[in-house]
C-alpha cells in the first residue's frame, strides 16, 4: 500500500467525492507520538483492504488542509488523527494511541 499526499485543499471535496471507503492520516511531523502511531500503523495496515486510498497529511505543512478536514467531516482536530471515511462521510476517527490498523479493517469488513 502507498500513502496519497495531502497538499491541495481541492483534494477534501475529491475525498467527499469518493465512493466506498478513504483513510486520512493526520501527521505531526514534530511530534515523537505521532512517529510512532505512523510507524505502528504502517506495520499492519496489510490488513486493511487494497481498494482503499490511503491519505497522508502533514500538518505542520499544510495547516489550512487540516482546519478543513475538521470542518468538512465534523471532527475535533487532533494529532496524530486517523479518519475513515465512506462515501463523503467519516466513520471512524481516533487518534493518538487509537489509532489502528485493525479497527479500520474491522469497520470495513463488517
Amino acid at each position: 500500500m502507498q500513502w496519497k499526499y495531502l497538499t491541495d485543499l481541492a483534494q477534501i471535496s475529491d475525498i467527499q467525492k469518493e465512493t466506498g471507503y478513504s483513510l486520512i492520516f493526520k501527521h505531526s511531523t514534530r511530534c515523537s507520538v505521532s512517529m510512532m502511531a505512523k510507524r505502528r500503523f504502517e506495520m499492519d495496515w496489510e490488513a486493511i483492504p487494497q481498494d482503499t486510498s490511503l491519505y497522508f497529511l502533514d500538518l505542520i505543512s499544510y495547516r489550512a488542509i487540516s482546519a478543513q478536514i475538521a470542518e468538512t467531516f465534523q471532527v475535533h482536530h487532533e494529532s496524530p488523527q486517523i479518519l475513515l471515511i465512506k462515501d463523503g462521510e467519516c466513520v471512524l476517527d481516533a487518534s493518538h494511541s487509537d489509532i489502528s490498523a485493525e479497527e479500520v479493517a474491522e469497520v470495513i469488513n463488517n
